[in-house]
């Protein structure tokens, strides 16, 4: 197997899947010509996060790394008409394409951008009364996960749903003789999974058009 055969894999599932969209074309293909890094989720990714807040009737998102609003607009695609998205970006340059492409998509009345580092910026939602969250994501910064995932779980409900990507990170989550802050972001981030009695998680491995990674579904419990 190689990325070439999981590139093309992904290119025949999602044109008999995935509908082409010119909004997110336009977000994805944006943000590239910007020179903003590719790092947003694919459209499979993004149609999965669509389906698990559909599945889970979510009405209330918080989502933690805005990147180019790409998954931003697949989530907000998925709340009903009274729902509400929060989305957290600490870059000014992710921010401002984000707001332009989510404002494209007509969803800037259920999307609430706040810009600055994330853990600034939650103990101020919190401080707001925001939440409990049907459902988090936590895309952002690799070393910050575990703080990222406290910060979901104490603004969670039970039965709340926490995702959070990257985790397996093409594999280096099990290389000891690694010293990358991102892979010891994401041990640490299962070391806390298997100690917190208030969730229930599973690590998933993926491959795809982004490469061999990974990400984490939890499920907030009593």
């Amino acid at each position: 197997m190689s990325q070439e055969q999981w590139t093309a894999v992904d290119s025949y599932t999602g044109k008999l899947l995935i509908p082409q969209d010119t909004i997110l074309e336009r977000a994805s293909r944006a943000s590239r010509e910007a020179g903003l890094p590719d790092v947003e989720v694919s459209p499979h990714q993004g149609k999965l996060l669509h389906l698990l807040a559909r599945v889970h009737g979510a009405r209330t998102v918080l989502e933690i790394g805005t990147f180019s609003g790409y998954s931003t607009i697949w989530l907000a695609r998925a709340l009903p008409a009274d729902g509400k998205l929060i989305t957290i970006e600490s870059g000014i340059l992710f921010a401002k394409a984000a707001a332009a492409h989510i404002e494209e998509a007509g969803l800037a009345h259920l999307v609430d951008q706040r810009v600055g580092k994330a853990l600034d910026v939650l103990p101020q939602l919190a401080a707001e009364g925001a939440g409990p969250f049907d459902l988090c994501f936590i895309d952002a910064d690799k070393p910050g996960m575990p703080e990222y995932f406290r910060w979901a779980l104490a603004l969670s409900r039970p039965g709340s749903v926490i995702v959070v990507d990257n985790v397996v990170l093409g594999g280096s989550l099990v290389d000891s003789a690694g010293t990358d802050p991102a892979v010891d972001g994401a041990r640490a981030l299962h070391d806390m999974l298997a100690a917190e009695p208030r969730v229930s998680a599973t690590t998933v491995q993926t491959v795809g058009a982004k490469g061999y990674d990974g990400f984490t579904l939890a499920v907030v419990g009593e």
